[in-house]
């Protein structure tokens, strides 16, 4: 398999945006990238300072999510702008990368 160059971003979510499936359902059908996977969190804390974790004492859980995918540099910077624009998503990040 020969390199390729990519961009790859990342995005940046908690659970109690409930975001995460229409974002999947949006990457996968709408864009069909080349590579989507969500991870998530035990504890994070963003822009506003509030601690989001997994102790055993709370009853819901507002888990960091993260949503990595990756695809063409020009596909990306598209994907990312109709992100910003349908989800009003304001963590995302990017950085060239290269397929092996």
């Amino acid at each position: 398999m020969s390199q390729k160059e990519v961009t790859f971003a990342r995005v940046y979510l908690h659970e109690a945006q409930h975001l995460l499936k229409e974002i999947v359902r949006f990457l996968h059908d709408d864009e069909q990238l080349s590579g989507v996977t969500v991870l998530r969190g035990i504890t994070g804390f963003g822009d506003s300072g509030k601690m989001h974790s997994a102790a055993l004492v709370d009853l819901s859980f507002d888990l960091p999510l993260t949503v990595e995918f990756y695809d063409e540099p020009s596909k990306i910077e598209a994907v990312i702008a109709q992100l910003k624009d349908k989800f009003e998503l304001k963590h995302i990040v990017s950085w060239s990368a290269q397929t092996h």
